[in-house]
C-alpha cells in the first residue's frame, strides 16, 4: 500500500491504532519505571492522556488534517497526566500548529510536523534530559526529515521513522546512567515507540475497524453524559437537606488489559444490583472493554473499592452534592433564598490549591490556608483539566498551586498557561515541601514575591518516605525485594527491609542530625498512631533538642512521610 497524502481521516486511523497499541502494552511500559515504588506509572499516564485525545478526536473527526490534529491536540492538552503525558501532549500540539489550515499533507510536511512537535516538547520542559522520550522523538523526527527528501511514500517514511525510534530507545541507557544501572530502557520512549508502531500499522491498512469501535465507545459515553444531566435536572425539585446520598461519583472501569492483575469477571446485572444498594441515581453503561458509572453515594470509597475488583479505575470524579445544590438551583432558573449559604462567594486576593491523597493530608493543607484540594498523588496524577477547572472555580485574583509531586508539576504548569488569571506553580515535589511552602506564604505580598519566598522555603526541608517495593531490583548498592519496605531520603533509596519499623528507623537516622530543629511524622495507611509515636519517642531520646510532631495523614501506599527541617 502506498500513501502520498495524509488527510484527517487517515491521520485519525493512525491515532486510533497508536492509542490501541499503547493501551495493549501499558503494563509493559509501566514495568520500565526506574524506581520500584507504587506511583503514577508512565504507561498509565500516557494511556490516559492519549485516551483523552482520542475522545476529543472522535467527537471532532474531520477529513481535514488541520481539524483532526487540532481536536487531538485539545484533548491531549486537557487530559495530560504526569510528565510523560504532558510531553506527549506537546508533541502533538506542535504537530497541530505545523499543519494548521491544511486539507492534507505530503510526506515532507508530515516529517516537518513531527519535528515541530519535538521543538514544542523541548520548549515545554524546563531542563530537558537526554535518554528520555524527548530523545526518541527528536531522533525519530530527524530521520523522518531525511527520508522525506528521498521519497513521497508515507509508508516508507513511517517505516524508517519507527525503526529509528526503536534504535533510539535502545540507546537511552547509554545517555541516562540510572537506566543502565537498573537495566531498562526509558519508559516514556517505549510508550512513544508503541504509538509509532500503531501509526505504521494504520498506514499499512490495518486500522479499518478502529474508527467504528471508537465511535461506538464514544456514543455510549455521550449517552451517559446526557442521562447524567437529566438526573441533575431532577434535583431542582429537592431541598438540600433532603439529599440522602451526598457525593456524585463518576468513574470508568477498564475491563480488558487492565493495568491491575487478578480481576473478577464482570456481570453488568450483578454489578448494577450491588451498586444499587450503595446509593441512588445509578447509571451504568458497559461494553466488552469499558464500564462507565454514575452514582450518588454517601460513601463513595465503598463504591470504588467494589468496582476495582473488576478492572483498573480511570477518570474518577467525586463531587459534594450538598455544596453544589445551590448552584444547580441557580442554573435551573430557581431563586435561592438570600441567606449566607447561597450568597456569592467573596473574591479574595489569593487562592491556594494543593494536590493531596488522603483526607488527613488534605486537612493538614486546609489548616495551613489551602482553599482547594485536587485529589491525586503518587498513583493517580491529576490532569491539566483538573487544575484548569479548580482554578476557574476559585474566586481569587491570584492562584498558587502546590503539586507536591515531581510528576505533577508539568501538568500544573500547563494549566497555569491556560488560565485567565495569574497563576504561580511552586515546584513542590512532596507533601513536606508543600507544607514548608505554605508556612512561607504571605497574603500581603504580591504573587512574584510569594513565588520566590515559597520556592526558597522548600529547599529548607528534607523529605523521607516509607513504602513497599513493587518489584525486585538493585539501586545505589541496595538490594530490593518485592514486598519489602524501602526508605527513600529525598530521591535516594537508602534501605530495604522486611520490617516496616526497621526501615522507618533506618531512614530517620539518615535524615536527622544534631542540627535538625523539627521533625514531622505523618502516618498513613498501613501504620498506626502507636507506631508513629514510638518513632517520635525514639527521636526525642536521641535528639532531645529536636521538636517532633505526629500527624494522621491517612495517605495510601506510604505508611510514613517524614518532614525534617
Amino acid at each position: 500500500m502506498v500513501h502520498t497524502r495524509l488527510d484527517g481521516l487517515l491521520f485519525s486511523q493512525m491515532i486510533y491504532l497508536g492509542a490501541k497499541q499503547l493501551h495493549n502494552n501499558v503494563r509493559a511500559v509501566d514495568a520500565l519505571n526506574v524506581f520500584p515504588v507504587p506511583d503514577g506509572d508512565t504507561g498509565t499516564n500516557m494511556n490516559l492522556t492519549l485516551t483523552s485525545g482520542v475522545e476529543e478526536l472522535t467527537r471532532m473527526e474531520s477529513v481535514k488534517i488541520s481539524d483532526s490534529a487540532a481536536a487531538l491536540a485539545k484533548g491531549l492538552l486537557m487530559g495530560a497526566r504526569g510528565n510523560s503525558g504532558v510531553i506527549l501532549s506537546q508533541l502533538f500540539r506542535g504537530f497541530s500548529k505545523a499543519v494548521a489550515g491544511k486539507e492534507s499533507i505530503n510526506a515532507r510536511q508530515f516529517a516537518h510536523a513531527l519535528k515541530a512537535g519535538v521543538e514544542s516538547a523541548y520548549q515545554a520542559v524546563m531542563k530537558p534530559v537526554e535518554g528520555t522520550i524527548l530523545t526518541v522523538a527528536r531522533e525519530a523526527a530527524e530521520m523522518a526529515v531525511r527520508v522525506a527528501r528521498a521519497t513521497d511514500d508515507l509508508v516508507q517514511l513511517m517505516e524508517k521513522t519507527y525503526e529509528q525510534a526503536r534504535a533510539s530507545l535502545q540507546r537511552t541507557p547509554e545517555l541516562l546512567p540510572v537506566l543502565k544501572e537498573v537495566g531498562v530502557v526509558d519508559s516514556g520512549g517505549q510508550g512513544l515507540v508503541f504509538i509509532y508502531e500503531g501509526f505504521l500499522r494504520a498506514l499499512r491498512g490495518e486500522a479499518a475497524a478502529e474508527r467504528e469501535e471508537r465511535l461506538a465507545s464514544t456514543a455510549a459515553r455521550v449517552d451517559l453524559d446526557a442521562m447524567v444531566q437529566e438526573h441533575h435536572q431532577a434535583q431542582l425539585h429537592l431541598k438540600t437537606e433532603d439529599i440522602r446520598y451526598g457525593y456524585c461519583t463518576e468513574f470508568m472501569i477498564r475491563l480488558k488489559n487492565s493495568t491491575e492483575p487478578n480481576k473478577k469477571a464482570f456481570s453488568e446485572a450483578v454489578f448494577r444490583n450491588q451498586l444499587d444498594q450503595m446509593g441512588d441515581s445509578l447509571l451504568v453503561i458497559s461494553d466488552d472493554e469499558l464500564v462507565k458509572v454514575h452514582i450518588h453515594a454517601e460513601e463513595p470509597g465503598n463504591v470504588l473499592n467494589y468496582a476495582q475488583q473488576f478492572g483498573s479505575l480511570h477518570r474518577l470524579k467525586i463531587e459534594n452534592m450538598r455544596e453544589q445544590h445551590a448552584n444547580i438551583l441557580q442554573e435551573g432558573g430557581h431563586k435561592a433564598e438570600t441567606d449566607a449559604s447561597s450568597a456569592a462567594p467573596k473574591r479574595v486576593p489569593y487562592g491556594l490549591i494543593a494536590v493531596a491523597a488522603g483526607e488527613g493530608i488534605a486537612e493538614i493543607f486546609r489548616s495551613l490556608g489551602v482553599q482547594a484540594i485536587v485529589e491525586g498523588g503518587q498513583t493517580m496524577n491529576p490532569s491539566t483539566e483538573d487544575f484548569v477547572n479548580t482554578i476557574a472555580e476559585l474566586p481569587a485574583d491570584n492562584i498558587i498551586i502546590l503539586p507536591n509531586n515531581s510528576n505533577i508539576i508539568m501538568a500544573a504548569q500547563q494549566a497555569a498557561m491556560l488560565a485567565d488569571k495569574p497563576v504561580a506553580v511552586i515546584p513542590t515535589k512532596s507533601v513536606p515541601q508543600g507544607m514548608a511552602a505554605l508556612v512561607a506564604f504571605n497574603g500581603g505580598e504580591d504573587l512574584e514575591n510569594n513565588r520566590q519566598t515559597m520556592t526558597e522555603a522548600i529547599a529548607a526541608v528534607k523529605t523521607g518516605l516509607v513504602t513497599c517495593a513493587v518489584r525486585d531490583t538493585k539501586m545505589n548498592d541496595v538490594e530490593i525485594k518485592e514486598g519489602d519496605y524501602i526508605g527513600i531520603a529525598e530521591k535516594e533509596i537508602v534501605t530495604s527491609q522486611a520490617d516496616m519499623m526497621g526501615a522507618a528507623k533506618t531512614l530517620l537516622r539518615q535524615l536527622v542530625d544534631d542540627e535538625t530543629g523539627i521533625v514531622t511524622i505523618i502516618y498513613g495507611e498501613g501504620a498506626t498512631e502507636e507506631q508513629a509515636k514510638a518513632l517520635a519517642l525514639l527521636l526525642s531520646a536521641d535528639y532531645p533538642d529536636t521538636d517532633v510532631e505526629v500527624l494522621n495523614g491517612g495517605q495510601p501506599l506510604y505508611p510514613f512521610i517524614f518532614a525534617v527541617e
